[in-house]
């Protein structure tokens, strides 16, 4: 295998979100800092690029410096499509959409960050395709382009060679993640770690909290989910939410959906979820007491739930995301340095 650095283009456009070209470049810095510090060669050469050279202004009103785009007969390993609010012009632009997918065809690997999956789309290279963008515009990214099967939960997705971020700061997962993928898990914890990144988190991790989403509609329910939060491990049916919300349960079912977008079977399980991944993390519990306090049932149903919903299972969960506990239950966990799925 050649050691020669990987070429690293960020596609870059007037009104360009800042931390989605800067969390990527940064990740990739730092990279080849750790790995010049160890005696090796830089493993990558990142640049920003535009259809227009010079500074692009981005939305947070600091300058980029972009370099021209690379033509055919310059060799790029990875593209990368930063978001922002530009990224709608630039989409709509037939000159950016076809170079984006000509040069997409000629590199290993293609990435969006945030919206900049609208540019990836528009240029075809998300058809069929799982996808995700920022929380907030994933019903828009599959609207404007329906062929795309859009996924709103994950941080990032990889589908082939084509992958694909939420928003803003997942900008530095999706890069982390790529250089694991070339480099191995240990300098990739090693980058999160001068990053002060809390955690190295891979794709399965929600881009956002249940609680927070919920909230986020009303707060009709508000004291209801106050009570579900401090009662995990209680009788959650249906008659029992309808019953403390004074409503027949027909009624509650009805109003619950309209107001949240979800049943409330659906919320509990993810509340559940919420809560259990939480004491994974933040615990030393054992797995079958998580199980319990969160009101699962059995660890087994636990184990279904998490698989269904994010892939791993509870320990693996656990391996990878935990920070350590405090009191008597807990102990130092060690981050896994095995590669990711």
């Amino acid at each position: 295998m050649s050691n020669a650095p990987r070429r690293i283009d960020i596609l870059a456009f007037a009104d360009v979100q800042l931390l989605d070209v800067a969390g990527p470049l940064q990740a990739f810095a730092s990279a080849n800092e750790l790995s010049l510090a160890r005696g090796a060669v830089a493993p990558y050469i990142a640049r920003v690029v535009a259809a227009a050279a010079g500074e692009i202004q981005s939305t947070a009103g600091l300058g980029l410096f972009a370099q021209p785009l690379p033509t055919a007969q310059q060799p790029t390993d990875t593209l990368i499509v930063a978001g922002g609010r530009g990224v709608h012009a630039a989409s709509k632009d037939p000159a950016q959409v076809t170079w984006v997918r000509e040069r997409a065809a000629q590199c290993r690997r293609a990435a969006s960050v945030c919206t900049g999956a609208f540019l990836l789309a528009a240029a075809g290279l998300l058809d069929e395709r799982r996808a995700v963008t920022h929380w907030a515009h994933c019903e828009h990214l599959g609207q404007r382009y329906p062929a795309v099967r859009v996924d709103p939960a994950p941080i990032f997705i990889r589908d082939g060679a084509v992958w694909t971020s939420a928003g803003v700061t997942a900008g530095i997962d999706l890069a982390l993640a790529l250089i694991e993928d070339d480099l191995g898990s240990a300098l990739a914890l090693d980058v999160a770690r001068e990053l002060v990144v809390f955690l190295k988190r891979p794709g399965g991790q929600a881009q956002f909290s249940t609680t927070l989403s919920l909230q986020k509609t009303g707060d009709r329910f508000s004291d209801l989910h106050a009570w579900i939060a401090e009662n995990m491990s209680a009788d959650l049916s249906i008659a029992t939410l309808a019953e403390r919300t004074g409503m027949s349960e027909r009624s509650f079912v009805r109003h619950y959906r309209t107001q949240t977008g979800i049943t409330p079977a659906r919320a509990i399980d993810q509340l559940r979820l919420e809560a259990a991944r939480r004491l994974l993390g933040d615990t030393a519990f054992p797995v079958k007491r998580v199980a319990a306090r969160c009101g699962f049932g059995s660890e087994e149903t636990m184990r279904r739930s998490f698989l269904r919903s994010m892939g791993v299972t509870p320990q693996a969960y656990r391996e990878r995301f935990s920070a350590g506990g405090d009191g008597e239950d807990a102990h130092e966990w060690r981050v896994t340095t095995a590669a990711q799925d």
